[in-house]
This record gives C-alpha cells, sequence and structure tokens, in this order.
C-alpha cells in the first residue's frame, strides 16, 4: 500500500499569535496558501530540515466564533496515497462510512473510529471521475 503523512490542521483564531507560538517552539514557515475566493490563509510550519512534518495553521479571514471553546481546533490528519479510489473501495468494504468521496479522483475525507477526520489525497493529479465516486453524496460531517 502506498500511502504518506502529509500533515495535521488545526484551526486558529488569531494567525500572527499562533505562527509566534510555533516560532518559539522551533518551527519555520515553509508554504502559504492565501485564498481570496474562500476567504481563507493556509500556513504550513515545520521543524527546521523537517518539512515532511508540517502543522497547518487554516484562518478563516472572518473569523472563527466558536474557537477557542468548541473543540474545532483540530481539523483532521492528511495522507497521500497512491490510489484514491481503490483505498477507498477498501475502507468502504471494511464498514468506513466515506463521509466526502472522491468524487474529483483527488479528495475523500473518512473518520476513524474514535471520530477523528482523516483526508486523503490522490498522489499526483487527480484521477479521472469514476462510479460510484462520482455521483456519490456526502455523509455525515468530515
Amino acid at each position: 500500500m502506498n500511502i504518506r503523512y502529509l500533515h495535521t490542521m488545526v484551526r486558529v483564531k488569531d494567525l500572527d499569535k499562533t505562527m509566534e507560538f510555533f516560532r518559539l517552539l522551533g518551527l519555520e514557515e515553509t508554504r502559504r496558501i492565501d485564498n481570496d475566493k474562500g476567504r481563507f490563509s493556509l500556513v504550513f510550519m515545520a521543524p527546521p530540515g523537517q518539512p515532511e512534518c508540517p502543522v497547518e495553521l487554516t484562518h478563516n479571514w472572518d473569523g472563527d466564533e466558536g474557537l477557542p471553546s468548541d473543540s474545532r481546533h483540530f481539523g483532521h490528519l492528511a495522507y497521500r496515497v497512491g490510489n484514491i479510489y481503490d483505498l477507498c473501495q477498501r475502507l468502504q468494504d471494511a464498514g468506513v462510512t466515506i463521509n466526502r468521496p472522491p468524487r474529483d479522483g483527488h479528495m475523500a475525507f473518512v473518520r476513524s473510529p474514535d471520530n477523528v477526520s482523516i483526508e486523503l489525497l490522490q498522489e499526483g493529479d487527480a484521477l479521472p471521475p469514476q462510479e460510484p465516486w462520482a455521483s456519490m453524496e456526502n455523509t455525515g460531517h468530515w
């Protein structure tokens, strides 16, 4: 099986203060995505020399009023996978609910038995849309 750890995502209320905290721990900014349309920023910070072990800080520009009290800090674990359709099929065959199916051949979400959200991302380019995934609706939340 081809799977690779990508990152752990946490939601943050004050991006500058949170980045300063992680800098105090010794982490460095390795990548940033500012999405004007979605009105959010993703900042990846990792220990020096370990860019493959980042924490993704997700900041919603318009605020996230539930933070810090609603347990929305932790978002998900992310893994890159060799074939997202094969893995989702194996998970589904084992009784795992595919909360966000890989309709786009690129991304899916599932939850662990302890309700931990897991993001699965296709390695390389997205696979061509394929049934039953292409027409499958979301189930629950992810």
